[in-house]
């Protein structure tokens, strides 16, 4: 029984007869694809890196830093609280730019923003005792090296006088950068439930600060508030209350934003989502209470 093609010889096409109608790979095809695929080479962390040069708007002094590449890193998802996940690289190690020649450390966003007084502070309270280094960047950062520059860095901030939404906004991404740490733990090393616990309290610990300071920038500066909007903002606010059981406060803000006329369609289906999930925490501690 001859091919779909069989017959296209006399048209000097006898080569073309055993061709597949809808393109399926022979199987050499399939095999050369399939080791193909295995010869692609494994993206790691430090591929995604570069070292950046940035001045101190302190001291003057240039180093160097290292920074994730723009475009390079791909969101895969985000937690509740909207703390974002990419793939291969947990890019809040790498928020903060730190300078190792006076101390002064800021997040990303507002390392350039300094004022004249706030730099005379820096330099009083921090540089006169910040031991100098001069750091070489390394590949990657640990999350114990990162938690460092965070720390910094709110310091940094009290220093300073910053805005509360500024050292909230410190407080909230090094909560999420624990979070991380705490993800990232072998589960099989000795000790994982003590380490696990104590890097779970001291991220509730960053939670709870960040909450406070975002209530009181709420009431005192505008928007946007450290790149986001007022229903971002809020939206933020109504899940990190709802972990301390400020229901209160969750709900009154989270129905805020599902009747905001400014909110985007995606915030607002979060906000609907989490709604729901505010009343059955609710519900259960309701029952809890008078079972007890």
């Amino acid at each position: 029984m001859g091919g779909l093609l069989s017959g296209l010889g006399r048209f000097g096409l006898d080569s073309l007869e055993g061709m597949d109608l809808y393109g399926k790979p022979k199987q050499e095809e399939k095999e050369k694809k399939v080791e193909e695929k295995k010869a692609a080479p494994v993206v790691q962390e430090q591929d995604l890196l570069f070292d950046k040069t940035y001045r101190c708007p302190v001291c003057d002094k240039e180093f160097k830093s290292r920074t994730v590449k723009a475009g390079k890193a791909r969101l895969i998802g985000s937690d509740s609280d909207l703390r974002p996940k990419y793939e291969h690289v947990d890019m809040l190690k790498y928020d903060v730019i730190m300078c190792p020649c006076c101390g002064y450390s800021a997040l990303s966003r507002y390392f350039k923003f300094i004022t004249s007084p706030q730099a005379k502070l820096i330099k009083e309270k921090i540089s006169a005792n910040f031991k100098s280094r001069d750091e070489v960047p390394k590949e990657i950062y640990t999350y114990d090296e990162a938690l460092e520059r965070y720390k910094l860095t709110l310091v940094n901030a009290i220093v300073k006088m910053a805005k509360s939404s500024e050292k909230a906004y410190i407080c909230i991404k090094t909560a999420w950068l624990l979070r991380g740490k705490g993800e990232n733990l072998d589960k099989d090393e000795k000790g994982y439930a003590e380490k696990k616990k104590k890097i779970d309290e001291e991220e509730r610990e960053f939670l709870k600060n960040a909450l406070d300071g975002f209530l009181a920038a709420r009431q005192s500066e505008s928007f946007p508030m450290c790149g986001m909007d007022e229903s971002t903002v809020d939206y933020l606010i109504a899940v990190t209350a709802a972990k301390f059981e400020q229901y209160d406060v969750a709900m009154k803000l989270i129905s805020g934003v599902i009747v905001s006329t400014s909110a985007n369609t995606r915030m607002k289906d979060r906000a609907r989502a989490f709604k729901e999930q505010i009343m059955k925490q609710i519900k259960m501690k309701n029952a809890a209470g008078s079972e007890g």
